[in-house]
């Protein structure tokens, strides 16, 4: 097992990661900009680092700081956590080259799977199913080519960043007059945005449902799926409010999926946590891309399969095969996720400041992911994430209703939060049917 892990990351998930040492008994150390000085997880962990001023290009985006940190400590491996460094291929290599162990894939795989070229053609190798597409870059200099390739795949269609991410780097296109003006925009935006302007093209599909598939490799031929997540309530491509597992799905459909990622996942030889995204209409599953990290997302997996996911990171690290089967993992009930943030309900914007009182709601099946406490102060500087509000039941009317009381119980005061917005949202008719599709919340908002 690991003997000390630095965690390389801030908020809740620094929390999580750090929970999940303290129960293998390996030691921590929290790196922190000067603004996260009063960070629960800076509080707890066994020792702790400030690596640089509130700039997260100072801070937790700074490789050489995050590294020295690791040598003065004697830390044996890195967490990344998500966002910032988790899904940077130098970052990863870098951490080996300098004798650490990089809690997640091999570089060359995170390289792999972030081109959304070369992943979706990896994918089709696999034989996980993909959507239509240009099966590579578009040709800058071959605009017939290009027309040609459109008009087989079907208008709309949506022209993507091969480096892009996150909802970035993308602009649908639904008839033949607007192609070639609308890649030549994509083209720069993506050269601009990401330093590289390959771009490819997909069908546009109009009504999807965003569904992803939960697994766990370690590197050594053995690969598990840990069943899906629906995450199709997003606002501007950011998921607001999850579930586990998708509604409505068909079950051939899944299998077929599920079995697909495993299989995928030793093709590639995966090693760790990782996400497989599809998106998913009239019974089709279609690869969109693979992320290589753990999800904020996760803890609803790991409420219906009884899986700690970042213990597995961990384990799978320290260079041990996995331990758990897939006849092993079973689906128990059902859960939610709502994601809350420190903003406003009705406008978005950010509400930094001091919390003047947190209470987190409890009971059975309640679970509150956060690194808030009474007396904290959420800086301006960062994602406006504050917590994560995980509900379980034995079905998921039980599991809904778990979370509509537990919305009432919530209480962040002192900032504004989006707790109002969650509460709609769990009470909304269609949403209470289940299987709404990626558009809905939007089209919700803008009514």
């Amino acid at each position: 097992m690991l003997d000390k892990v630095l965690i390389a990351n801030r908020g809740e998930i620094a929390l999580r990661i750090l929970r999940a040492c303290k129960e293998l008994g390996i030691r921590t150390v929290a790196v922190h900009s000067k603004a996260d000085r009063e960070l629960m997880h800076v509080r707890l962990a066994d020792e702790a680092v400030c690596i640089g001023p509130a700039s997260s290009a100072q801070s937790y985006l700074n490789i050489p700081a995050l590294i020295s940190a690791a040598e003065v400590t004697d830390a044996s491996a890195i967490h990344p956590g998500y966002g910032f460094l988790s899904e940077n291929a130098n970052f990863a290599e870098q951490v080996e080259r300098s004798g650490f162990v990089f809690i997640g894939p091999r570089a060359e795989t995170i390289r792999l799977m972030g081109d959304k070229v070369s992943a979706i053609e990896a994918m089709k190798q696999a034989g996980v199913p993909t959507v239509p597409g240009s099966d590579g870059p578009l040709p800058e200099d071959n605009d017939e080519a290009v027309l040609a390739t459109a008009r087989r795949i079907g208008y709309p269609v949506i022209i993507k960043a091969a480096a892009g991410g996150g909802g970035r780097g993308m602009r649908v296109v639904h008839s033949e007059a607007h192609l070639l003006s609308s890649i030549s925009v994509t083209r720069s935006e993506a050269n601009a945005a990401f330093g590289d302007g390959t771009v490819y093209m997909e069908k546009f599909l109009e009504k999807p449902r965003h569904v992803e598939v939960q697994v766990l490799a370690d590197g050594q031929g053995n690969a598990i799926h840990l069943y899906d997540r629906d995450c199709s309530l997003q606002r501007r491509h950011q998921k607001v409010l999850e579930e586990a597992p998708a509604p409505h799905i068909d079950p051939e459909a899944r299998a077929r999926v599920l079995k697909a990622c495993t299989d995928a996942c030793i093709e590639i030889n995966y090693r760790g946590a990782g996400t497989f995204e599809f998106l998913y209409e009239d019974g089709q599953f279609f690869f969109i891309e693979m992320n290589t990290r753990v999800q904020v997302e996760h803890p609803v997996t790991e409420m219906v399969t009884g899986v700690d996911i970042v213990k597995e990171q961990l384990r799978i690290a320290s260079g041990m095969p996995l331990t758990i089967r897939q006849e092993d993992v079973k689906l128990n009930g059902h859960a939610f996720e709502c994601r809350i943030n420190a903003e406003d309900s009705r406008t978005f914007m950010p509400s930094p400041g001091k919390v003047t009182l947190f209470h987190a709601p409890g009971g059975l099946g309640v679970r509150m992911d956060s690194h808030l406490y009474t007396g904290y102060t959420v800086p301006p500087h960062y994602d406006s994430l504050i917590g994560k509000l995980i509900t379980w039941g034995e079905n998921r009317d039980v599991a809904l209703n778990r979370m509509r009381n537990a919305l009432d119980e919530l209480l962040v005061e002192g900032i504004k939060s989006n707790i109002d917005l969650q509460k709609d949202l769990v009470r909304d008719s269609n949403f209470q049917e289940g299987g709404v599709n990626i558009h809905y919340l939007e089209k919700k908002l803008g009514g």
